[in-house]
């Protein structure tokens, strides 16, 4: 199984770069894997910002130049774990923009006249490792689940990757040892996963 690992986080002196090297660390004991490409967005200098002109269509963003190299990893990957804190109830605006970017018509998906758009990533699976401040609980009662609904039904469902699974973990900026058991669980997971 080849894996690319997206990673969003401004800082590597984090808790969340701690789940970045339990992925990895998991992933590299586990004999399912192997192959890992990693994608620091921050640390690459990712353009989030959306550019549209007389030189730059909306249409012909599958065949941008500039986002290239990122849609070979996507397509060469066979899962695809992304690494963000959850500011405000959604994903860094840094990874929205990736996505926005990358998952494009007529590369994650085709339309189809008259008929529900169809998903050209199929086959492929995703782990989302989210972290925030507040309780874990949190998007579940005062946000009615927008975090995953965005994720999972509306992005991924309808590129045709069906095979979507969340970690969540609220209470981040409690003492760093409160976050080991977090941390093994992580490690756990991918150093068993098959598919």
């Amino acid at each position: 199984m080849k894996m690319l690992i997206v990673y969003t986080y401004p800082n590597h002196n984090s808790l969340n770069y701690e789940f970045f090297q339990r992925v990895m660390e998991g992933s590299s004991d586990n004999p399912h894997i192997t192959e890992i490409k990693v994608l620091d967005l921050y640390e690459e200098g990712f353009n989030p910002l959306l550019v549209f002109n007389e030189q730059k269509r909306r249409r012909d963003m599958h065949t941008d130049p500039g986002t290239e190299k990122y849609r070979k990893q996507i397509t060469w990957a066979d899962k695809i774990v992304f690494i963000y804190p959850i500011w405000w109830g959604r994903p860094p605006a840094m990874l929205m923009g990736y996505i926005d970017q990358l998952f494009a018509s007529n590369f994650a998906y085709k339309d189809k006249k008259g008929h529900f758009p169809e998903g050209l990533l199929k086959g492929k699976s995703v782990v989302c490792v989210s972290t925030m401040k507040g309780p874990t609980f949190y998007p579940l009662f005062w946000l009615n689940n927008a975090h995953k609904i965005l994720m999972k039904r509306v992005l991924f469902n309808f590129v045709g990757i069906k095979k979507v699974k969340f970690f969540e973990f609220g209470n981040m900026e409690s003492p760093k040892g409160k976050q080991a058991k977090k941390l093994e669980k992580i490690y756990s997971y991918f150093k068993k996963v098959n598919n």
